[in-house]
């Protein structure tokens, strides 16, 4: 079985393309080399190239192939057609069933040849989200100037180039030739297969699996960090990017002046993430440490000691610009900045970020009293909240937006849950992120979601497919946790009219306001799927159920989930779908079957006895429901199951006689009026 190794060395990719690059180039090679039944398959990424190795049949085998043409008899405008699309004559037909045959013989194409037939247009069609031309000659384009293709089957270079009539292809042909390290091993050297070529690049200061660049980066910064006391700040973004940025990683800390010890973690970690991909180090009770870690792409001869003093003046100069804005904003009051929002455009058709606030402040003022949050409070902070978009620290560094106001608010002297509510409207701002807990806090966040949500619906933003460029969906996501991780009792489509009165007059009434319950319907069943939880038993209770309070709906969920997991429950299931098919099915021929069994009529005891537990059940169930006590309702409709058992095996509902069976639809109707206080049994699954 030979063996298949492909590189694509190039100029420095960049670290977000290279693992779905690699992986690319892995799904299409393997596809196109598909007769060849590719295994074993590996990709591999990193700063300058792409590869991959993989393990093939010696040959593609030849086949036979029957091509049917016309019938016997057919005209002979359709005979000739036939022969000159394959280009043979009647001669090389034969009668098989009444219909001329071609039989073709395809003969054997052995593995390199096919690799040598699919690389150059595969090459060319290569799906980089970004790419470039350069130099004359070619229209041939990658994600950076591609330099040398290694490509070796079984050992032997694969004849394979790049040139395409006129277009050179900048001169590409594959060989058996790649690089080392760009400073320390820069000469060509030649390969022999897939352990050779690693080898001979680990021996060159290359590392080409990036699981072990990462490794090498998690673990040596972590090491160094310890042996000072210290841990790094976890954040597995950095570590790959990283990766994506070294090929031969060598890990090291440096110190912080502590003239910038006083300057907010927040401020500092995003400053060297950003900046400079440095990793911030922390003590083992958070608060920050006077060190940082580095990864240097080589290692220095000296030790690392010029290489750590570069580094920290590059941060100090990064942080004596920090310090210029902290001190810069805190030199005016936040609420002073306020005014300036009117002066940035939030959306064409929404108006300012000062209408924004506007709409913000006033919705979280209505909520204020729902979640048990001081009004004023709510207000205030929902003033302040996006002030900081003013400041030129987050002017600097957006990822801090709501940060920094949390700090200035509190340098003004403003109470600690505005403070921290400012900070903590944003939140969640990721699957991983906590929800605000503090009511303030609640407030300001549900008013900032709902307000996005009823905005950009009215102004014809809806996400479509899987364009979202708004992250409404986020925001969706953001209100249904913050509802659900505080068990908060609000009517949502109550507050999205209450947001929507704030909106500009043309807008109150858009069509896409309608979609909204449903838009977060759908996030909340989406949530649950994620959760691995019955999002269709969501959907069945809220089928025909205008009712938009989350917390109440799961809570009826959980009870049905739990009933439906006894024995009761899944026979009860089953007995209303049997009771359901039977109506759906009868009137269609001649109903509706609605009104009251009369109890006259009832002619067997299995009759009487599900009518007598239906009159005692359906208002016991009504009851509860009314009352939110979903498992006592539950357990009522529960108590059905032996009555129903009894009468679908004694009782035929389709009697022969019309005013029987008209009374036992209607008995089954009435049982259907008592589920659907529950549930549409009919959308549960299983």
């Amino acid at each position: 079985m030979p063996e298949l190794l492909l590189e694509l060395f190039s100029e420095e990719i960049p670290a977000r393309m290279q693992a779905s690059g690699a992986n690319d180039l892995l799904r299409l090679v393997t596809e196109a080399l598909a007769p060849l039944n590719p295994r074993d398959a590996t990709a591999f990424a990193g700063p300058r190239r792409i590869a991959l190795s993989l393990t093939l049949d010696g040959t593609v085998p030849g086949t036979t192939i029957a091509e049917r043409g016309p019938r016997d008899g057919a005209p002979e405008k359709a005979l000739a057609g036939f022969t000159r699309k394959h280009g043979v004559t009647q001669d090389d037909l034969v009668l098989e069933n009444g219909f001329w045959v071609l039989n073709r013989t395809i003969s054997p194409v052995d593995a390199a040849t096919r690799v040598a037939e699919i690389l150059p247009p595969l090459l060319r069609r290569f799906p980089w989200p970004k790419s470039m031309r350069w130099g004359h000659g070619s229209a041939f384009t990658w994600v950076r100037p591609l330099r040398r293709i290694l490509c070796l089957l079984d050992g032997e270079v694969v004849d394979a180039a790049l040139v395409d009539g006129e277009d050179d292809g900048h001169g590409l042909r594959a060989d058996r030739l790649t690089e080392g390290h760009r400073f320390t091993a820069p000469a060509a050297f030649p390969v022999t297969g897939t352990r050779d070529w690693r080898d001979g690049l680990r021996a060159r200061q290359v590392l080409v699996d990036a699981a072990e660049r990462r490794a090498l980066i998690a673990d040596g910064t972590a090491r160094l960090a310890a042996e000072e006391g210290l841990r790094v700040v976890a954040d597995p973004g950095l570590v790959d990017e990283v990766a994506g940025l070294t090929e031969w990683p060598v890990p090291f800390l440096g110190r912080i002046d502590d003239t910038f010890m006083d300057l907010p973690p927040e401020v500092m970690q995003v400053s060297m993430r950003v900046n400079q991909r440095y990793f911030a180090l922390v003590r083992d009770d958070g608060s920050p440490a006077p060190r940082f870690a580095f990864v240097a792409n080589l290692q220095p001869e000296d030790g690392g000691a010029l290489t750590i003093a570069g580094n920290e003046r590059v941060l100090r100069a990064r942080f004596a610009d920090a310090r210029h804005f902290w001190d810069l904003d805190r030199s005016r009051p936040l609420a002073s900045r306020v005014a300036a929002l009117d002066a940035i455009v939030f959306h064409a058709t929404l108006g300012s970020q000062g209408a924004r606030v506007r709409r913000i402040v006033r919705l979280a003022g209505l909520l204020a009293p729902m979640v048990g949050a001081p009004a004023a409070e709510a207000e205030r902070a929902a003033r302040l909240a996006k002030a900081d978009l003013t400041t030129g620290m987050v002017g600097e560094f957006p990822e801090l937006q709501g940060v920094m106001g949390s700090y200035y608010a509190r340098h003004d002297g403003e109470p600690a849950a505005v403070s921290t509510a400012i900070a903590e409207h944003y939140m969640p701002r990721g699957q991983t992120d906590g929800v605000p807990t503090a009511p303030v806090s609640i407030a300001v966040a549900l008013a900032d979601k709902l307000d996005s949500l009823t905005a950009f619906f009215a102004a014809g933003e809806k996400p479509g497919g899987s364009g979202d460029p708004y992250a409404l969906r986020r925001a969706a996501l953001g209100a249904i946790r913050i509802i659900r991780e505080n068990a908060l009792r609000l009517d949502l489509v109550r507050l999205f009219v209450l947001a929507a009165d704030a909106l500009p007059s043309a807008l109150r009434d858009a069509p896409d306001l309608a979609l909204l319950p449903g838009f977060v319907a759908e996030r909340l069943r989406v949530q649950l799927r994620a959760e691995g939880a019955r999002h269709d038993i969501l959907a069945a209770i809220s089928s025909g159920n205008e009712d938009s309070d989350i917390t109440r709906l799961l809570a009826r969920t959980d009870a049905l989930v739990a009933m439906l997991a006894t024995d009761d429950g899944k026979n009860l299931l089953a007995a209303t779908r049997r009771a359901a098919n039977i109506l759906r099915i009868e009137d269609r021929k001649d109903g509706p079957h609605e009104g009251t069994p009369d109890p006259t009529l009832y002619e067997q005891p299995e009759e009487r006895e599900l009518a007598n537990m239906l009159l005692d059940v359906i208002p016991a169930v009504e009851a509860a429901i009314a009352d939110e006590r979903y498992t006592d309702a539950m357990r009522e409709a529960a108590r059905l199951r032996p009555a129903l058992d009894r009468f679908f095996e004694a009782v035929t509902v389709n009697a022969d006689r019309a005013e029987l069976r008209l009374n036992r639809l209607r008995l089954l109707a009435e049982l259907r009026r008592m589920t659907v206080l529950i549930a549409d049994f009919s959308q549960i699954e299983g």
